[in-house]
């Protein structure tokens, strides 16, 4: 299973925005819609209401779907979890996800999130991740999380999953703050390609390589408009170079070739 939701986990909704690449790039079919009335403040999170190709009104509903995938070139079936961060009764909520993966025999759980950080936009994205699964954090390079503080729907889920025997891993890209307008598709290909290493097989990129050219195009032309912006991105760049270490850099090479192999069918080993 692949999680994101909308709100506080995911800035410019680079999160959200791959798992619906990936629901459209699968044809992934719609395999359960649960009731928002159990978690939602439809204040916060309003209907929308629109007119149908007949004539008719109708009001959609704010509310987490869950679709099934049957990926071509992967091993196994995937689902896909989307929709608004709940308001409301978070264990309850989460139990019932666990509970309907576990139905549909899920092994693993990788939910995604973006956050709104120093990173400049003239560097890859960097994607951070960790997991408690020995297994997950050999296969993906992962490690425990130290993180203290206030949570997402995202961990707690996550941690549900990890009591039911679920494994589960959480990725994160960190979006560039001066760009949070969404969308931002230069970070949400870069969780399609931590996820890919995760899954060990090629994901589809489909447009998005074209959608981040024309971001980096966008933000290179918005930056270079305002001195102060693009001195700030240089005093960024300076810090993004100098803190990060060569065998990291020789780590995230690795990988992307790694990546590079898998779109050709090579196995990498």
């Amino acid at each position: 299973m692949v999680a994101a939701f909308e709100g506080w986990n995911d800035a410019a909704d680079a999160a959200s925005g791959a798992v619906d690449h990936l629901i459209d790039e699968w044809d992934a079919e719609l395999l359960i819609e649960l009731d928002p009335e159990d978690y939602y403040d439809f204040q916060v999170h309003r209907p929308h209401v629109h007119t149908t190709d007949d004539g008719d009104r109708l009001i959609t509903w704010p509310a987490p779907q869950i679709f099934h995938a049957r990926p071509a070139r992967l091993d196994r079936d995937v689902l896909l979890l989307r929709g608004p961060e709940p308001n409301f009764r978070w264990k309850a909520f989460c139990s019932t996800v666990i509970g309907v993966a576990q139905l549909a025999g899920v092994t693993e759980l990788v939910t995604l999130g973006a956050l709104l950080a120093d990173s400049p936009h003239t560097r890859p994205v960097p994607v951070s991740g960790s997991t408690s699964d020995p297994a997950l954090m050999e296969r993906m390079s992962l490690s425990a999380s130290t993180y203290n503080g206030p949570v997402g729907i995202t961990s707690v889920l996550g941690e549900v999953a990890a009591r039911e025997g679920i494994a589960s891993a959480s990725l994160w890209a960190a979006v560039p703050h001066y760009l949070a307008e969404p969308p931002c598709p230069k970070a949400t290909l870069a969780l399609l390609g931590a996820l890919e290493d995760a899954v060990g097989m090629p994901l589809p990129q489909g447009v998005l390589t074209e959608m981040t050219e024309a971001w980096q195009r966008g933000a290179e032309e918005l930056t270079s408009q305002d001195v102060e912006i693009a001195e700030y991105v240089k005093a960024l760049e300076n810090e993004r170079d100098t803190s990060e270490l060569p065998e990291a850099s020789g780590d995230a090479i690795a990988r992307e070739f790694e990546r590079y192999l898998r779109r050709r069918n090579v196995d990498p080993e």
